[in-house]
């Protein structure tokens, strides 16, 4: 369906998306949410200094805060009283059926982290579907999703976890999973697609992006493994 109704399920969850400088997808993502969940609560997170124009909407809630992912992600999240936060990234792109299933998860009572199927849009090479089943894999393999997938989780617990780790220059959501693990946190995927944009493969190459992904990640799981 080309739009959804929300129950009242749905108005437990709140989305917290942060904005870096420049970027303007959050345009799309919000006229998104307008029209597939219009009654989502949701926080956009400007990096403060960035001249960008913000929502001229007075229902459309938003604040600053200082630049980072993880600095920005944990001041979205400040002063929501939803049960449930779910932090997207600008350019993620639900669709009706990502929704539905959020929807089920939480019907479920599950006290778990929950992440999403990752899809990419077809704005990058088209090596992206080996992307994808990277993504499948680590997530089936290792229970490691990243931020681009969605991550939803109790309000309660994601303080109890310590919010993101606000000193990390990367790889903030790879570490918040950890400590989900550390914490006997289950988690758990939500079957169904969330999509994003591929366009960083397409400007810095695909083979050079996946490199670096790749490198990053297991660099910091092995530090992460090791302090477990």
């Amino acid at each position: 369906p080309s739009r959804v109704v929300p129950g009242p399920v749905l108005s437990t969850v709140a989305a917290v998306i942060p904005v870096g400088p420049g970027d303007r997808n959050w345009r799309g993502l919000i006229g998104l949410l307008d029209r597939l969940a219009p009654t989502l609560q949701r926080r956009l997170v400007f990096a403060r200094g960035d001249l960008q124009a913000r929502p001229r909407q007075p229902s459309e809630r938003w604040t600053e805060a200082s630049r980072g992912r993880a600095r920005q992600q944990n001041a979205g999240a400040a002063g929501l009283d939803q049960e449930w936060l779910w932090f997207l990234h600008a350019d993620s792109r639900p669709t009706a059926a990502t929704f539905s299933a959020l929807h089920d998860f939480i019907a479920t009572g599950a006290d778990a982290m929950g992440y999403f199927d990752l899809r990419f849009l077809d704005d990058g090479p088209a090596l992206m579907r080996l992307t994808e089943l990277g993504a499948w894999w680590r997530c089936r393999g290792f229970g490691l999703p990243f931020g681009d997938q969605g991550l939803l989780l109790r309000r309660q617990r994601f303080y109890e976890l310590g919010c993101f780790d606000e000193s990390r220059s990367y790889g903030e959501d790879h570490a918040l999973v950890w400590q989900a693990r550390r914490n006997a946190v289950p988690i758990q995927r939500i079957a169904a697609p969330l999509y994003t944009s591929a366009r960083k493969y397409r400007e810095h190459g695909w083979l050079a992006t996946t490199w670096r992904h790749q490198r990053l990640t297991w660099s910091q799981a092995w530090e992460e493994a090791r302090w477990r």
